[in-house]
């Protein structure tokens, strides 16, 4: 930036003595403002009339973001406007410390027009003068719009000249005063902010206030606090995953994150694609760009790191060794917290773990202290006995257990003095005049210094209901066979109910010509082999396997037991499965055997369920829209040339991170609405799917342009996907598509909704 060069005063004896009383009256006007603001309302109108210019306005120099800002400016609603320190003529005016006559804005190659085109002002004439200070600093700019009658002349330069050189003391004391109060008032809310967190003991809770703030104070993008897990040596965060909250862990070696948290030093990376330390797997699998980062260690009072804070994309530029003090005197002051809270929750973990694990145990566990009162009983306890919790708990066990129970307390007597276990197998115990056939464990409870605590019975119900339990988990899906004995939800569960679940339907490709191929004896062989491999990925994720149809699977997630994440097991599931066949067709290929191929269909909606059939043979199964949607699915797929399709109520529920992409509005056959379809993409390997999000990033932008009927910029677009992965036969098939339409243009109104004529 150059030094501000004043040219001579113009004009004659009488027009000096006028801009003699202009500068005396401004002066005094501004010297009875108190803020920035003030002062610049003032000399904006002052000088417009001084001018008689159409509009005036002051900019000033931002230090902290390079930029030229004007807080008020005559005619626009904008409360600020802010340019680039180099932008259009009154950049130019700042940089060279010159004034500037322009005579024709539109003719001149520096004047940039984008405010002209976001207002509807037209911009005629332009002077710009230099606000300098006596050491010749440039610390602004004064521009004068649209001289009234006619141009700018030389003694209008140099009285424009004198305003800015009249009121630079003024604006620069104001805006040392602003920013001092505006510091001031950071340092004050920076004590209301600290003090509200400190009083926070919940950690999930915690973490996500200190990341809000944390993004807030430093004008970031995302703030994420990573805490050290002394167990597993991991670094882990709390997120937001749709309504739950989930942990990001990692180990507390990896990455920018990891080398802060090793090295307990801060680092400040301005171009994070230009550190060798930055993993950009993460960007890739979000699509999030990272361009700067700023990490810090959380060091306790101790002196010792419990973890690090981490910020990411500096609004307007890298993050500043003022952005590191801040962080760093806001991170000191939540560390006890932080303790605190990590300390309240791992004791809550242990508490809810041992509360969990109790409550989970088809055993029933009872407790009793050191006076033999019962003062804990799990609801399998409860059940085994058919009595309510409030009618165990805090009784006296040589009350409770009385009569026909009464070799219990002697059970009891006996492990208390020999310290030792007692089992009693398949033995009778009755409560309300109804017995129960169990295995009961008699075990000491003993502290470290084996100070005896009390007494703890564990009670295995073998009873004729667990018996038949058993007997029909042979020919029934266990979990069904559970609900069915559960007296109440039985009704509903034969019965029929109407319940949200997620379908999967899966078909092999090309089955009839393989059956031809085996013969009987070697197509039963291959579908029991298939079948097996398919039907493992489904269990491991506690979908309901429902029937095979043919060479096809249908299961489902969510029936009979539901889950919060039933949409995500069963993309688990469809993932798993692909990657399953992919590995068999190999191990087939080495054999000299022809290669499997699949496809899969999801979709989540309200579907019946019950056990549907004759008298003489019922099957547990479910009907509706939901499901044949699913069935749609998966024919689809051999005309999107995709493997793993999902409807866009499945991807709405979706909790999980999944490579993804949205592939059509399809109104399928036998329906008048469209509905989304999508591409699960997590089965490919960079050797099966080159360039994965590169591809996906042009095909979702050539998707754009196709359902804005903007068909040539759509081509163009897949080509690009094509170029970096030309296996994509999806991108082909739209292009395909885009030249039919080309060809033969929609009718009416263009939604970008395609027919499908075949199921």
């Amino acid at each position: 930036m150059a030094k501000a060069q004043i040219q001579p005063r113009v004009g004659g004896k009488h027009e000096r003595l006028e801009d003699v009383n202009i500068l005396l009256d401004i002066a005094r006007r501004i010297s009875g403002t108190e803020t920035l603001d003030e002062i610049l309302e003032e000399l904006v109108e002052m000088t417009s009339r001084a001018l008689d210019c159409d509009r005036c306005s002051f900019f000033l120099h931002d230090a902290g973001t390079g930029e030229l800002y004007s807080r008020v400016a005559q005619g626009i609603r904008r409360r600020e406007i802010r340019l680039l320190s180099n932008d259009g003529i009154i950049g130019t005016a700042f940089q060279t410390g010159r004034s500037i006559i322009v005579d024709d804005a539109y003719a001149d190659p520096r004047f940039n027009p984008t405010i002209d085109r976001e207002t509807g002002y037209v911009t005629k004439t332009i002077l710009c003068a230099p606000l300098c200070t006596a050491k010749g600093d440039v610390i602004g700019v004064a521009q004068a719009l649209n001289k009234v009658g006619g141009l700018f002349t030389e003694h209008e330069r140099a009285l424009l000249e004198g305003i800015a050189a009249q009121s630079i003391p003024a604006l620069r004391s104001s805006q040392v005063i602003e920013r001092m109060q505006k510091a001031r008032a950071q340092e004050l809310a920076f004590l209301d902010i600290v003090a509200d967190i400190t009083s926070q003991i919940d950690l999930d809770q915690l973490l996500q206030r200190v990341m809000t703030e944390a993004t807030r104070i430093l004008g970031a993008e995302r703030s994420t606090l990573f805490l050290h897990d002394d167990k597993t040596k991991e670094l882990f965060s709390r997120v937001a995953m749709g309504p739950k909250i989930g942990e990001i862990r990692f180990p507390d070696h990896a990455g920018i994150a990891g080398t802060v948290f090793t090295t307990g030093k801060t680092v400040n990376i301005p171009h994070a694609y230009a550190d060798l330390r930055f993993n950009t797997s993460f960007d890739r699998q979000t699509g999030f760009f990272t361009r700067s980062i700023l990490c810090t260690p959380l060091i306790n009072k101790q002196g010792v790191t419990i973890g690090v804070t981490q910020a990411l994309n500096k609004g307007g530029g890298p993050f500043s060794a003022e952005d590191e003090s801040r962080l760093k005197a806001f991170t000191a002051q939540v560390a006890i917290a932080l303790e605190n809270a990590k300390l309240f929750d791992d004791v809550q973990k242990i508490k809810n773990y041992n509360e969990s694990m109790l409550e989970s145990m088809s055993n029933g566990v009872i407790t009793l202290d050191e006076r033999d009162t019962i003062v804990t009983c799990n609801s399998a306890g409860a059940r085994i006995m058919r009595l309510a919790p409030s009618a165990i708990l805090g009784q006296s066990a040589a009350k409770f257990f009385a009569g026909k129970n009464e070799w219990i307390i002697e059970r009891i007597k006996k492990v208390q003095a020999e310290k030792l276990a007692n089992v009693a197998v398949d033995v009778e115990i009755v409560f309300d005049d109804r017995p129960a056939s169990v295995n009961l464990t008699v075990l000491p409870l003993e502290s470290g210094d084996r100070k005896q605590l009390g007494t703890l019975l564990m009670i295995e119900d073998i009873s004729t209901e667990k018996r038949v339990k058993a007997t029909m988990a042979r020919y029934m899906d266990p979990a069904i066979a559970a609900r069915m004995l559960d007296n109440n939800v039985d009704a509903g569960l034969l019965g029929g109910a109407s319940t949200r679940a997620t379908v999967l339907f899966s078909d092999i490709r090309g089955f009839t010509t393989l059956s031809e191929e085996m013969g009987a004896q070697g197509t039963v062989a291959f579908l029991n082999e298939y079948f097996s491999l398919m039907v493992e990925c489904i269990a491991r994720e506690e979908g309901m396997l429902d029937k095979f149809i043919g060479d096809a699977v249908m299961a489902a997630f969510g029936l009979p037991i539901s889950h919060d994440d039933d949409e995500d097991r069963a993309v688990r599931a469809a993932i798993a499965m692909i990657r399953e066949c992919r590995r068999w067709t190999r191990d087939r290929i080495q054999h000299g055997q022809k290669p499997v191929e699949m496809g899969i269909g999801l979709n989540t909606d309200m579907v019946v369920s019950g056990n549907i059939g004759s008298a003489k043979r019922m099957d547990y199964t479910l009907i509706g829209d939901g499901v044949n949607l699913a069935s749609r699915l998966e024919s689809a797929c051999k005309a999107y040339s995709a493997q793993i399709l999902i409807s866009e109520n499945t991807f709405g529920r979706l909790r999980g991170t999944y490579r993804i992409r949205n592939i059509d509005q399809v109104v399928v056959k036998g329906k008048t609405e469209p509905v989304g379809v999508f591409e699960v993409l997590d089965h490919h390997t960079e050797e099966s799917f080159p360039n994965l999000m590169d591809v996906v990033s042009y095909f979702n932008e050539g998707m754009r342009n196709y359902r804005a009927a903007k068909f040539t910029n759509a081509i163009a677009q897949f080509e690009k996907a094509l170029a970096c992965h030309p296996s994509d036969k999806l991108s082909t098939t739209y292009i395909e598509r885009c030249h039919h339409l080309m060809s033969h243009p929609p009718v009416g109104d263009w939604n970008g909704v395609w027919v499908m004529t075949q199921k």
